[in-house]
């Protein structure tokens, strides 16, 4: 049993609603087949998958199913967060009466909650980018209003991380490790977003998985920032393969950029 993360699947099995992604570059060339083939090769029904975020192109939730049945056919159970092109996105009571109704009995909802999987603690939200240089939106943005408002939903996901942790520890007798997955990196190159770095400094710099960020092949995916491990895992950015989280102890090797 593992666990696996891939972000950014930008799924797009819809006719009614395609839109391809081949015009972003020859990574994307045949990416839903591709996905699916370095899936099956290393994911089994018995291990998990996190998609931190841009999981379907749909507009709707009715418009995605089509995909859900995509994931549902793939093995694992799959832990979904949202991503800013998430639009489908809505309550989780709908979401999981929509997975229930459809037979969508492998995916999860992870936002704002966590679970305890394989001797880890598994956490996150959606996450923003602080500087407005850095995001593309129609109308007015209170960029700073967004990012208190993820911030506080990141910290009830990791509060909800750290009474698993808790249980975990009086119940097994040890301290399981915590990963969070946010589809915004709170670090990126030079841009620094200070309110989720703080946050995750105060829960004491759990590993940070994070999706978003394309096209910058030549960048290096895992880096470490004031002593938080950090590691992109955009789909293309890994050409659409899936990375395993170590049991114990990540990115020991990584560079502090700090």
């Amino acid at each position: 049993m593992a666990i696996y993360v891939i972000g950014d699947l930008h799924l797009s099995t819809n006719q009614a609603t395609n839109k391809s992604m081949e015009k972003f570059g020859k990574r994307w060339l045949g990416y839903t087949e591709k996905l699916r083939k370095n899936w099956e090769a290393v994911v089994t029904p018995a291990d998990t998958v996190v998609i931190p975020g841009d999981i379907s192109w749909a507009m709707k939730l009715e418009e995605a199913l089509s995909d859900f049945q995509f994931m549902e056919s793939l093995p694992g159970t799959k832990l979904i967060g949202k991503g800013n092109h998430d639009f489908w996105w809505t309550t989780a009571s709908k979401m999981n009466t929509f997975f229930e109704e459809n037979h969508i009995s492998s995916v999860k909802i992870l936002n704002n909650n966590a679970y305890f999987v394989e001797d880890q603690v598994l956490c996150g939200t959606r996450g923003w980018f602080l500087d407005e240089k850095q995001q593309v939106t129609v109308g007015s943005v209170d960029y700073e209003k967004i990012v208190n408002r993820e911030v506080i939903r990141l910290k009830l996901s990791l509060d909800s991380a750290v009474a698993l942790q808790k249980e975990c520890e009086e119940q097994k007798g040890f301290k399981p490790p915590i990963s969070v997955f946010l589809h915004f990196p709170p670090v990126w190159l030079d841009f620094i977003c200070r309110p989720f770095v703080d946050a995750l400094h105060e829960y004491g710099d759990p590993a940070c998985y994070f999706g978003h960020i394309h096209g910058m092949y030549n960048a290096p995916k895992e880096f470490s920032y004031e002593g938080i491990p950090m590691r992109l895992v955009s789909s293309d950015a890994m050409d659409f393969t899936l990375y395993r989280l170590p049991p114990v102890g990540i990115f020991t090797e990584a560079e502090d950029l700090c």
